[in-house]
């Protein structure tokens, strides 16, 4: 982050409170908050399901689901690098054809659902007893120390192992490598769970791009929709509707590719659409309190800022290195 300081961001960050804590996936972080146990792996899979499935007439129901999006691995020293589907950039042919020839393959194993090209679904009888990592956590990096582990996981890396071998000779992707356009040769498990209702009723609103929050905000019986393009009129329309939750993961493509210059863009833009027109809302006392989580790979920066905390003029705004965030 060097000296970067979006005025924005950097003001919310030095003026308001803040707590260092231990580093947390923003899923886990999600399921917490809207009071979703975690149960033999933390169930992100049917709330995602539950905002994704709905187009094309999909619902979780009382069955079990684990995301299996699609990737290409990409082999790098001694290991493999994961790489995501948005980089391979699959078409909804391509993905209908690969969860075609998947099922038939597995047929009584599980049924591979793909209501998006780049994230899949496989309906299960029961929940395998692993702990698996995010898509995210492991988007541009190495894939070996967030393997699935416990008792199980061994039996879902040889499934695994069998569905890349399918993969590997499938003609979608020959037809790929032939365009010298990235296979899609392994898929991604994790979050298995079923739904259940959320405990907590944190929010009345979710305005975010992400499908776990928005299906956890569906299954809370909150207001869910996309992420507006800028938040400046979009504030000031919100005024009352109580504590609302912005998910802005716009970062996350940057990151995944290894992009610092996009990285950097991408926070001025975030700064000028979001945490500046936030910053004026508290100044003009339009919204109560700005919380930011702010989720890093060694910590987790929580900054709560009000209106009067804007004032602290003295508290003066520096480069995002000094937080350690």
């Amino acid at each position: 982050m060097g000296d970067l300081a979006p005025e924005g961001l950097a003001t919310l960050i030095a003026r308001g409170r803040r707590e260092a804590m231990a580093p947390l996936e923003a899923e886990h972080w999600l399921l917490e908050r809207f009071g979703v146990a975690r149960q033999r792996d933390w169930p992100a899979a049917p709330y995602c399901l539950l905002a994704d499935g709905r187009a094309a007439g999909i619902a979780p129901g009382e069955d079990c689901w684990m995301r299996a999006d699609p990737v290409h691995l990409r082999a790098e020293g001694s290991g493999l690098l994961h790489v995501d589907a948005s980089e391979c950039a699959i078409t909804d042919e391509e993905a209908g054809m690969l969860a075609r020839d998947i099922n038939r393959h597995f047929a009584g194993s599980f049924t591979l659902v793909a209501p998006r090209r780049d994230r899949w679904y496989l309906r299960l009888q029961e929940a395998p007893d692993m702990e698996t990592a995010p898509l995210a956590a492991v988007c541009g990096r190495s894939i070996a120390s967030r393997l699935p582990r416990g008792a199980e996981a061994m039996r879902w890396q040889a499934r695994t192992n069998e569905l890349q071998m399918l993969l590997h000779e499938h003609p979608v992707n020959a037809a790929r490598e032939a365009r010298g356009e990235l296979t899609v040769n392994s898929v991604w498990l994790w979050g298995a769970g079923r739904l259940a209702p959320p405990q907590a009723k944190s929010f009345r609103l979710a305005a975010a791009n992400d499908p776990l929050a928005l299906g956890l905000a569906q299954a809370a019986g909150a207001a869910a929709m996309p992420l507006p393009a800028g938040g400046g009129a979009w504030i000031e329309s919100t005024r009352g509707a109580g504590s609302v939750l912005l998910v802005l993961d716009a970062l996350r493509p940057p990151v995944c590719r290894g992009d610092g210059r996009a990285w950097r863009e991408q926070l001025g833009a975030l700064d000028r659409d979001w945490f500046g027109p936030l910053a004026l809302a508290l100044r003009r006392w339009r919204i109560g309190m700005v919380s930011l989580y702010l989720l890093g790979p060694e910590r987790t920066l929580k900054v709560e800022t009000t209106g009067s905390d804007l004032r602290r003029f003295w508290r003066r705004a520096k480069p995002l290195a000094a937080w350690g965030s």
